[in-house]
């Protein structure tokens, strides 16, 4: 299918955006780039796909522009690789870590309800989580209810950076 004009347009700057990001990724974890400096080879990238998107708003491809109005609203969260240590700018070891939880939901058959399949979904990730920090995770569902029913917020999943 293609897709012309605008929406092409931020899709091949999007796409130049990211080799860019890449490349800075890679300085850092090749330790050409500490931390200060990832920062700085970032910011004008981060700037570019923020103008970027803002102009797929306004494409006129409706795919195109609902894409970009999603990011635009986790922008903040598509930058966490760079200020937490151990988070990766790709979801990829995720993915293959979570590879157990998606095959126990399949053949599982899912949940009979939206609110199960919610459940689910937070419990494998909470869990998958926990043993990837190598942190127990009965004592901090444990500390997860007991902040609830004291009507405070969860305990920490993430460790602070």
């Amino acid at each position: 299918m293609w897709i012309g004009g605008a929406a092409e347009a931020t899709g091949r700057a999007g796409l130049r955006i990211v080799a860019k990001l890449f490349r800075r990724w890679y300085a850092f974890r090749g330790g050409g780039l500490d931390r200060p400096g990832l920062h700085q080879k970032i910011a004008p990238v981060r700037r570019e796909l923020h103008a970027v998107l803002t102009a797929g708003l306004a494409c006129g491809d409706r795919p195109t522009a609902t894409f970009c109005r999603h990011l635009v609203a986790a922008e903040e969260a598509l930058w966490t690789f760079t200020r937490e240590e151990g988070v990766e700018p790709t979801n990829n070891h995720i993915e293959q870590q979570l590879r157990r939880a998606v095959l126990w939901r399949k053949n599982a058959f899912g949940s009979g309800s939206a609110d199960g399949s919610r459940f689910v979904e937070r419990m494998l990730t909470v869990v998958q989580t926990l043993r990837l920090q190598q942190r127990p995770v009965l004592d901090y569902l444990h500390q997860a209810v007991v902040a609830h029913r004291a009507g405070q917020p969860a305990p920490k999943l993430l460790p602070s950076g």
